[in-house]
């Protein structure tokens, strides 16, 4: 149960055996949510979550749906009253979507508890797979905010993981920008996203989005060639 695996006693986890707690675990989404009903209705379409960002009450999703006819499925989603869509480009069985909604349960766990999720995540006939590596302490706040809102789900694991300077290398803004940059192909030779793109998929201005990988870059950059050095090369 979840008091058992996700709110286990204090044991100094990290300090002793300088590990962090990795949980993996299947959700039922809340069968309030309209992103439940939506992915029933369409139990064949994939949505896959590139990245979110928590606003005011509001709650702001990039996702990539892949389904055999994706209008039909947008068309749905610009039905729900608590959802605007912007269409960002559509290819064949695949559509990149920009969501916002000013009822993002399904994600408000996450948000309260402050865990980041690794991304992509994939939606599909009601349910998903979350994984997440954290404090012990933010961990057990994310078992709590589950509970706290009836959130099914099914505990697939809660292991140990290593943790070194790679771990606490960036901040969270700088992954999350980081990512979206990969996702997107923003690294790509030939490149296949331009920074503005990846700016506009995040919702913020190119030289906010310019000057959070360059710090992030930066960071890398510093620690490999640290880490390069101390191997004597």
């Amino acid at each position: 149960m979840l008091d058992c695996v996700l709110n286990r006693p204090r044991s100094n986890l990290q300090t002793e055996t300088d590990q962090m707690p990795q949980a993996k675990l299947t959700v039922t989404l809340p069968e309030e949510t309209w992103m439940y009903s939506l992915s029933k209705a369409h139990p064949d379409a994939t949505f896959r979550v590139v990245a979110t960002l928590a606003g005011e009450g509001t709650g702001v999703a990039l996702v990539e749906l892949v389904t055999a006819d994706p209008v039909p499925v947008v068309t749905d989603i610009e039905r729900q009253d608590d959802a605007d869509i912007a269409l960002l480009w559509k290819h064949d069985d695949e559509a990149l979507l920009q969501i916002e909604t000013a009822d993002p349960l399904l994600l408000a766990p996450v948000w309260q508890a402050g865990v980041p999720l690794r991304t992509p995540f994939e939606i599909r006939d009601g349910r998903t797979t979350w994984e997440t590596t954290t404090t012990d302490e933010r961990l057990s706040a994310f078992g709590e905010a589950l509970a706290d809102l009836d959130v099914e789900f099914d505990v697939e694991y809660v292991r140990g993981v290593e943790s070194g300077p790679a771990d606490t290398l960036l901040t969270d803004r700088q992954l999350e920008v980081l990512r979206a940059a990969a996702d997107h192909g923003y690294y790509e030779r030939p490149r296949t996203a331009t920074l503005t793109e990846v700016a506009e998929s995040l919702g913020v201005s190119k030289a906010t989005a310019s000057d959070v990988l360059q710090r992030a870059e930066g960071k890398i950059i510093d620690w490999f060639l640290g880490e390069y050095a101390v191997e004597g090369h």
